[in-house]
């Protein structure tokens, strides 16, 4: 009797290079599987979240960029208030959930190159609370004369209606006059992200904010520079003090203006910060951004050495609970901090000799501690969870995809990211999760809630196909009853014989009826193994920071 094709057609157990039979909303990945489409805001939040630097396993960081931002052009073509407000609470959130601004600040300038009066309006009123530093201004300025601006022979130049004028001008306005001026004298002058040259002036000058005070007024005019240096330090306390570190000539000096003064170490004379014991001082005075940006600076010029003073004092200010969180640390941030300064080696400018240094294991111990810290004060669910981390090569950072870069450096793969991750849920769960990775195999994982996260550096992992409905199918035939499943993955699935959604299915069918599913993404692709069908699965970014938060609130629901 020759065998019935039709007999194969089944919605319980479908390989995952076909369709589900019956559910058209399924795509194609890159890798040739079929997964389910994101929804347009949650594709709208992986990218504000992950950003698409260093592209994927799959996906060149080119074409990851255009598919992102055409998401983008879509969802504010949609609903462009929506998107004005879900950057700005992406911007401002405390922990901050995005480990960089620059998604955000692209996604403001886009809604004001492409959105409506209504979208520009939002956008005009998020701009001083999304771009809080100059650096932030030149980024945004930079973005908007790609996406608003108007050809000329010299490059691009924007296009500056009433709206955005006074956007700009409202930058010069939020906050007490001397704050502005502190964020003016830490950096004047920086470059867009096309690299041209931005100066603050300019700005002014195109935004024609009027003062509202006699101190607002002397700093525009000391920023355009028709008001004098003696004037404006009569005025404004941080163009005083920023003069007064401009005039340094030697460590003692800088010391004094630093203990004394209070001047923050972007005012100092570069010469200035080459001294151990300016930077000694700088321990106690430099934010918490800049310390953990410079721990390296100062190991190699000798400034935290084994048992010393200044790392006594470095490492309190590390671990110290409400600094962390006062400072707005992303997760991601410390821990790839950690790897930098564990590597003992960097290089920002490729033509320049490397950096190297002697790591100070006690600052490496406390990165790790504000690694934590940085994720607030999490309960633990008291559920039961299985963490599963994608181990398959497309999460391996080989071959140039799926990597994490700092610095133009290589940093970590997103196999090395998901395992950060599951550390921190195994550390809140205590002894309530267990954790395996996942190819086309089921593999034993090395995380315990006493993981050090260095470890995980030396971690290879097993780099095959990737079957994503392993864990659930595992799961069964284990009889493991869990209340959750946490899944870091890329979602390049294509090599199993059922689907995620089929397996998970056959699961709550035999074992955990209520189980929930939270599938964190470790890159912005637009798709998930998630059905979005099903109540009980949530798609979230892997790098968010309130990652723990969410898995707590939505395996409880």
């Amino acid at each position: 009797m020759s065998r019935d094709p039709l007999a194969a057609v089944t919605s319980h157990a479908t390989p995952q290079t076909r369709r589900i039979p019956g559910r058209a909303d399924q795509v194609r990945n890159a890798a040739d599987g079929y997964v389910f489409a994101k929804d347009l805001w949650t594709r709208l939040e992986d990218f504000l979240i992950l950003g698409t630097t260093g592209g994927t396993y799959y996906v060149g960081e080119g074409r990851l960029t255009a598919d992102n931002a055409g998401v983008l052009f879509q969802a504010i073509a949609e609903d462009g208030p929506r998107v004005v407000r879900a950057l700005t609470d992406i911007s401002t959130a405390r922990p901050p959930r995005a480990p960089k601004n620059r998604p955000a600040l692209f996604a403001l300038a886009a809604a004001y190159a492409k959105g409506d009066a209504d979208t520009r309006q939002a956008a005009k009123l998020a701009l001083p609370k999304v771009a809080r530093t100059t650096d932030h201004l030149a980024a945004f300025f930079g973005y908007y004369k790609n996406l608003g601006g108007k050809a000329t022979g010299r490059g691009t130049a924007p296009v500056v209606g009433r709206s955005l004028r006074t956007a700009l001008g409202s930058w010069f306005l939020e906050g007490g006059a001397d704050d502005v001026a502190f964020r003016v004298c830490k950096a004047r002058q920086r470059r867009t992200p096309q690299g041209e040259a931005f100066d603050v002036r300019d700005v002014l000058r195109i935004a024609h904010p009027v003062a509202d005070t006699e101190q607002r007024k002397a700093l525009f005019g000391w920023i355009a520079g028709n008001v004098t240096d003696d004037e404006a330090r009569d005025e404004l306390p941080a163009v005083d003090r920023f003069l007064t570190a401009k005039a340094v000539t030697s460590a003692e000096q800088a010391v004094r203006v630093v203990t004394e003064a209070r001047v923050p170490w972007e005012f100092l004379p570069d010469a200035m910060l080459r001294e151990p014991g300016v930077w000694d001082a700088l321990v106690d005075t430099v934010g918490m951004t800049a310390l953990i940006r410079n721990l390296a600076r100062m190991t190699r010029i000798g400034t935290l050495k084994p048992m010393g003073d200044a790392t006594r004092r470095a490492v309190a200010r590390l671990t110290d609970a409400d600094a962390v969180r006062r400072a707005r640390i992303h997760p991601m941030d410390a821990w790839l901090a950690m790897r930098v300064y564990a590597s003992g080696r960097s290089r920002p400018n490729p033509r320049a000799d490397a950096h190297t240094w002697k790591p100070v294991p006690a600052v490496l111990d406390a990165l790790e501690q504000t690694y934590e810290l940085a994720f607030g004060t999490v309960e633990p669910s008291g559920k039961r969870l299985l963490v599963a981390v994608d181990s398959s090569g497309s999460m391996s950072g080989r071959w140039g995809g799926g990597q994490i870069v700092v610095g133009g450096s290589v940093i970590a793969s997103a196999y090395e990211a998901g395992c950060a991750m599951a550390v921190m849920l195994a550390r809140i769960e205590n002894g309530n999760v267990h954790v395996i990775e996942v190819d086309t195999r089921v593999h034993t994982s090395k995380i315990t809630p006493r993981t050090n996260l260095r470890e995980i550096a030396r971690w290879e992992p097993s780099g095959g196909g990737t079957d994503l409905s392993l864990p659930f199918s595992w799961a069964l035939d284990e009889h493991l009853e869990v209340d959750g499943v946490v899944l870091f993955t890329d979602n390049e699935t294509w090599a199993g014989r059922a689907h995620a959604s089929q397996a998970l299915t056959a699961y709550r069918h035999s074992v955990s009826a209520a189980a929930r599913v939270i599938v964190a993404s470790m890159t912005a692709t637009g798709h998930s193994i998630g059905d979005p069908r099903d109540d009980g699965v949530l798609n979230i970014a892997g790098l968010d920071a309130s990652l723990p938060l969410v898995v707590n609130g939505f395996i409880r629901a």
